[in-house]
């Protein structure tokens, strides 16, 4: 029930729709630790691939519940759109650092949402999950805390793999 849920209020931070409006994700299959899911939204279909961190520091706070996906929007020509989905509101001003085999991926946030700061690093940042082993997220909380949520990128390929087929 509780990934039903995550999955869901993904559903509505992607489309911005309603509770009402919103169609349940589904998952298309689990690759270690990515999952692939497609829903049907008023644009067409989307498909994602979505994990969890495997490590949270620091350990002592909560930090909500925390994602990064990768996005597929066939029927709006969006190829693969990384995004992390932080647990809690950011801090103003900062930025998400995403980090892959040493190379840093700033993103800018809105709400609880990171995308790229300059879109065309999009392949390269897919590229660098798929030979990469970990990708940390760095990030600072509106109350100053200093996060790091590491992630483990096994199964990556597999999963985006799975979603470049959908349409």
């Amino acid at each position: 029930m509780f990934a039903k849920r995550i999955v869901l209020v993904l559903v509505l931070l992607f489309t911005g729709a309603s509770i009402a409006s919103a169609q349940t994700p589904t998952p298309i299959q689990k690759f270690d630790a990515w999952v692939a899911y497609s829903y049907q939204s008023d644009a067409g279909k989307v498909c994602y691939a979505l994990s969890v961190p495997a490590k949270k520091d620091p350990a002592n706070v909560d930090h909500g519940d925390n994602f990064f996906v990768v996005t597929k929007y066939p029927g709006q020509n969006v190829s693969l759109e990384p995004q992390a989905m932080m647990g809690f509101t950011l801090k103003e001003g900062s930025t998400i650092d995403v980090v892959v085999d040493g190379k840093s991926f700033p993103m800018y946030h809105k709400g609880k949402g990171g995308w790229l700061e300059n879109a065309a690093q999009e392949p390269t940042l897919v590229a660098a999950m798929k030979a990469g082993r970990t990708m940390e997220v760095d990030a600072t909380s509106a109350r100053g805390t200093k996060t790091a949520h590491t992630y483990s990128l096994i199964g990556i390929t597999a999963a985006l793999n799975k979603i470049s087929t959908c349409n």
